[in-house]
């Protein structure tokens, strides 16, 4: 904390005209305040980094050195995830190597750490499981680089983020919780989610997909037809979330509804799985035709599937915000320590200029976007989950977009400054480029992104509110 003096009384500026020594007062404090902020982690979280760091040292890094594992993290990662004779489906033997890590994390008692602690974490108390708690934690993991302990790959980490459980939290009945919930910690349950479609992304509110009622041996339903695309891990789900208008016309922000879907009802069939730039694959495209399910799989409010389906919206980008964060800043430490040791030319690359400035670009972004992150996943904290949209919605897009996009921007640099080891795969950041790549599209492509910011600065949402304050 800093000690600063501030006298107060008349003051003169250089017309030599009166300032009113209580509007100079106000400045003064809120100057005060500016200036003595602590920013410093709370020790208690500070700590919890540290046990985390020890876990990971005493049981995951032996876990991935055993059985040469090594071979899903190193130059042959790619390949080694991917069954390339089941089209390109993720492995069996790299899938099971992050279950076993998965289960030494919740046996230790990391992996449930955001969630309530009627399901085994540590929400509710003393900040834990907030959302300034899991940005620090996910920019710390991710910002060791590529290892079993956190990879973004395929949304593993010791410490679990679980956006089909905060929509069961908040829009599930008491049955539906304790079924899947339960279900899905105790591995006997995976959800995907399906709000995309193969003619219809952004744009959700125009979906093809239909709901009508429908009674089938006595019972009160729905008969769904349509299609969804990029459903990840459709190869192990045992449920769907699927997202189906219900009433009104297309376009409407009401109509649409959120209906749980078993994986082997009848008429549910997967057509495809998409190739991507980052393999291996598990985003399917489906099929629905003639899918009946009865009236008690409706999660949450009938015709009001959208605020379901924001239900995990910005959690989960403040989040992965922070994620790429600190793979933006693992990328350009690397890059520095290289440069440093490096001399080409009797003299460090660090020397030249050429190497230093798009560092220090960098550098400063990172040091910038972290406050905002840190920032506003607190203000988070403060309100309540169905308030974020309108108080903090163009923050939380501002942090999520940005980060993605910094994130690219290093791992492109950091692949400069190691010239050909760069471009090799014996270093991460190929990897780590294609990985992240993706979430300039998935999390809300950055232009829907950047347009809910304007919407805030323009008025078109919240009245101007999102403009930059004034001190």
């Amino acid at each position: 904390m800093c000690n600063h003096h501030v006298s107060i009384g008349k003051v003169e500026d250089h017309n030599d005209s009166s300032i009113d020594p209580r509007i100079f007062s106000l400045h003064s404090f809120a100057l005060l305040l500016l200036l003595t902020m602590n920013f410093d982690l709370p020790p208690e979280l500070l700590q919890y980094l540290g046990a985390l760091d020890t876990f990971i040292d005493r049981e995951i890094r032996p876990l991935q050195a055993k059985n040469d594992n090594e071979r899903f993290f190193d130059h042959r990662r790619e390949n080694a995830r991917t069954n390339w004779d089941a089209g390109g489906l993720p492995c069996e033997e790299w899938e099971e190597l992050l279950k076993e890590c998965t289960r030494l994390a919740d046996q230790a008692g990391f992996w449930r750490f955001s969630l309530p602690k009627r399901y085994g974490g540590q929400n509710e108390s003393e900040g834990r499981g907030s959302n300034l708690w899991m940005s620090v934690i996910r920019e710390h993991l991710a910002s060791k680089g590529l290892g079993l302990f956190n990879d973004l790959q395929n949304e593993h980490s010791i410490v679990g983020n679980f956006p089909d459980i905060v929509m069961l939290l908040h829009f599930g009945s008491e049955k539906q919780r304790e079924e899947l919930i339960w279900g899905r910690l105790e591995g006997r349950i995976r959800i995907t989610f399906g709000l995309t479609e193969p003619s219809h992304g952004s744009d959700a509110t125009f979906m093809d997909t239909k709901a009508i009622p429908e009674i089938r041996d006595g019972v009160n339903g729905w008969l769904i037809n349509g299609a969804k695309k990029w459903q990840t891990g459709m190869h192990k789900a045992t449920h769907c979330f699927i997202f189906a208008r219900t009433s009104g016309a297309s376009g409407s922000l009401t109509g649409i509804t959120c209906l749980i879907v078993p994986r082997h009802t009848p008429g549910l069939t997967i057509e495809s799985y998409q190739w991507t730039l980052n393999m291996p694959t598990d985003h399917a495209t489906i099929s629905l035709r003639n899918v009946f399910v009865p009236s008690s799989c409706v999660l949450g409010p009938l015709h009001s599937g959208l605020a379901v389906a924001q239900a995990f919206v910005h959690e989960n980008r403040i989040r992965q915000a922070a994620s790429s964060l600190g793979a933006a800043i693992y990328c350009v430490n690397e890059s520095i320590t290289y440069a440093v040791s490096r001399a080409p030319f009797g003299k460090p690359l660090a020397t030249n200029q050429a190497i230093q400035f798009p560092l220090v670009e960098l550098a400063t972004q990172c040091e910038m976007l972290r406050l905002l992150i840190r920032k506003t996943a607190s203000e988070m904290d403060r309100i309540s989950h169905v308030d974020v949209e309108a108080q903090l919605g163009d923050k939380v897009s501002m942090c999520n977009y940005w980060a993605n996009r910094l994130c690219t921007e290093a791992a492109d640099r950091a692949i400069q400054v190691h010239g050909g080891m760069g471009y090799g795969r014996e270093k991460p950041f190929e990897h780590i480029w294609r990985h992240h790549r993706r979430y300039r599209i998935t999390e809300g492509s950055e232009e829907i992104q950047m347009r809910k910011v304007a919407g805030y600065l323009f008025g078109f949402m919240g009245a101007g509110k999102g403009r930059p304050t004034k001190l």
